[in-house]
């Protein structure tokens, strides 16, 4: 297994009687891309503030790569590489003069490793240009590589695709999957765009109400769906045997193996149930999403 980078441990954060962030557990791994999801007001900005060292927390631990984010402020933020929101430039400078600027305040980097990362990033081709006349796109690629030109371990973004149209959001997600593959850099990224996970993330958690109610993979998992005559008396009758997972508008959709699927529709039928449909499909994250967020469940 990659090595963790990023270790958050117990986390909470209080301010007055008031619980912000509640035991927050959870881990990004060298080379992955972890996406974090959850309604306005979840705490999402508030927890990537606090890995920043932009905030404390009010309990347990941050670390990164072993350095505790408080007690060793130094040594851990100097692996940290962060966009958060929008990123900020001298717009009448070039793309390489405000790289320059980053860099001086860093040790060690060359104009070798400033021409590096703007072949990373892709801007060959405008990186003499004024930032002014940059599209929007052009600019959070900019900020990405001022956050990565120190070679940090571990990349941190919030709603990195705002405003980008769909070609700009090709692009993003193809420059950090190059990150994290060729580079090795964990990426530990804060959106709502459920359809960019699924392509870009490898693991996500969901947070409702300052907690993580879920934390799973993003490949997609096959559910049973089923139509029946009555609905309401045959998802009780399942619910007794199998892990029902929802039941809306008559779909059933139900957690079980192929093998099972005799079964399922045997034990309906015994009871006097019709079968209309029965048939396998993916969960997509958004179903994920939707029932996590409303059960609030906790993960296993």
């Amino acid at each position: 297994m990659a090595q963790s980078v990023l270790e958050i441990n117990g986390v909470d954060k209080k301010i007055g009687s008031r619980t912000i962030l509640e035991n927050i557990n959870l881990d990004v791994r060298e080379g992955e891309i972890f996406g974090l999801l959850g309604p306005n007001g979840a705490g999402k900005t508030t927890l990537i503030r606090m890995i920043c060292g932009l905030m404390k927390h009010s309990g347990g631990a941050i670390r990164v790569l072993g350095s505790d984010i408080q007690k060793s402020y130094l040594s851990a933020i100097r692996e940290i590489g962060a966009v958060i929101e929008n990123p900020a430039f001298y717009l009448e400078l070039t793309g390489w003069q405000n790289l320059r600027l980053v860099a001086n305040l860093y040790t060690g980097i060359t104009k070798e490793r400033i021409q590096e990362v703007v072949e990373l990033i892709q801007l060959e081709d405008s990186i003499h240009d004024k930032v002014a006349s940059y599209s929007l796109g052009m600019k959070q690629r900019l900020g990405i590589g001022q956050a990565i030109l120190h070679k940090p371990r571990l990349l941190i973004l919030d709603e990195p695709t705002n405003g980008l149209d769909p070609t700009g959001m090709h692009d993003l997600r193809q420059h950090l999957l190059r990150l994290a593959r060729e580079e090795g850099t964990a990426i530990f990224l804060s959106t709502h765009l459920l359809s960019e996970v699924e392509m870009l993330c490898d693991r996500i958690a969901i947070m409702k109400d300052g907690r993580i109610v879920d934390i799973r993979e993003t490949v997609q998992e096959e559910v049973l769906v089923i139509e029946t005559s009555e609905p309401d008396k045959a998802a009780m009758l399942l619910s007794e045997r199998y892990a029902v997972i929802s039941n809306d508008n008559g779909w059933i959709r139900l957690a079980v193996d192929k093998s099972q699927v005799p079964a399922v529709n045997a034990l309906l039928v015994q009871e006097g149930i019709d079968v209309f449909h029965l048939a396998f499909e993916n969960q997509g994250l958004e179903q994920v999403f939707l029932q996590s967020v409303s059960e609030g469940r906790k993960p296993s």
